[in-house]
């Protein structure tokens, strides 16, 4: 008795059996030969009206483009169907979407307030605001009163104020690296620092000075106040096969100032005690290959404008040794052959 559709106290759920009576009824329901199109149109919207009730947007906007599907011939209820189709997509944040149905419900019925005003949301959410605002100036001149269109009003400008000083701020902020970045370009040009540029030729753009390990790559060389060099600098150690990173290394510091920097406390890696400043050797190898070795007492500055050195990758790069050791030795043979 239960199963009749006269006596059920709720229809069947998803995947639940239906009797062949209550499967009957719901083919009815659909079939085109027992309804217009219009009741047709009609009968899912008020499906999809029941799912978007309960919160079940996607099987409602199954419901309403089926009954987009039908293609009446009652302009209200295909404006309903997009109307309500555009709400859904809303609740499930596709503003693009949802503006597209609003702006096809409103050419079906133009005078419709409440899809303006969800056209005007998406416009909002999209990031339009000059639209936004027009479309919210139309509705005020329906009903000047309405708070909800007056305070999206408002946070329409302000956002949009918002982000375009933001976007002032941005382009200034470009336009000040750019411009350190060109003073940084004349001053190596002046130094005469000798760099292995991208071209054949001397170097041309910033593109040569950004570093190529991914350690270094937000702070390439730059300068401090007083428009000294700040670099960042490789650090090799032969011995142990391993390299290290200074951040910034101004050109004015000396290399025994660096040295007690980076071995104020010795690093994991050197069991033996071995790398002590004053007791380490600082190689880099000039165009031909064959070994340099660094005046510890010297800065940075000193040896990068010595015409034997030459900056790889936009990074100066140094080697480092235990003075007197098997593996100094071995590494000037090694540069060497």
């Amino acid at each position: 008795m239960e199963k009749h559709p006269f006596f059920m106290s709720k229809f069947p759920g998803e995947g639940e059996e239906m009797s062949p009576l209550v499967e009957g009824l719901q083919q009815l329901k659909y079939d085109p030969l027992e309804n217009t199109p219009e009741e047709l149109a009609t009968t899912y919207k008020d499906e999809g009206n029941f799912n978007f009730k309960c919160n079940k947007y996607r099987n409602a906007i199954i419901n309403y483009t089926e009954g987009l599907k039908i293609k009446c011939a009652d302009n209200d209820v295909n404006a309903q169907l997009y109307n309500n189709r555009a709400a859904s997509n809303f609740f499930l944040k596709n503003y693009r979407s949802c503006l597209t149905d609003c702006q096809i419900a409103l050419k079906l019925k133009p005078d419709y307030p409440k899809v303006k005003l969800r056209a005007a949301q998406c416009l909002f959410h999209l990031k339009k605001f000059e639209d936004c605002t027009h479309l919210c100036d139309e509705l005020l001149k329906e009903n000047p009163t309405d708070s909800t269109v007056i305070d999206l009003r408002t946070s329409c400008i302000n956002k949009h104020k918002e982000i375009l000083r933001n976007e002032r701020k941005q382009a200034q902020q470009v336009k000040k690296e750019e411009k350190e970045k060109e003073r940084v370009l004349q001053i190596i040009r002046e130094r005469k620092i000798k760099l292995a540029t991208s071209g054949k030729g001397d170097l041309k753009s910033f593109s040569d000075l950004e570093p190529n390990f991914p350690e270094i790559t937000l702070r390439p060389v730059h300068t401090d106040d007083n428009d000294r060099l700040v670099w960042p600098v490789l650090f090799l150690y032969p011995e142990y096969r391993i390299t290290d990173f200074v951040q910034e290394f101004h050109e004015d510091v000396t290399f025994d100032s660096m040295l007690e920097e980076m071995f104020s406390e010795s690093p994991g890696w050197d069991e033996d005690r071995k790398y002590v400043p004053g007791r380490l050797s600082i190689y880099y190898q000039d165009p031909n290959g064959k070994p340099q070795r660094v005046p510890t007492t010297s800065t940075l500055g000193e040896v990068l404008t010595n015409p034997k050195y030459v900056i790889q990758a936009g990074t100066p790069g140094f080697s480092i040794l235990v003075a007197d050791s098997k593996e100094e030795a071995q590494f000037i043979k090694d540069c060497l052959s």
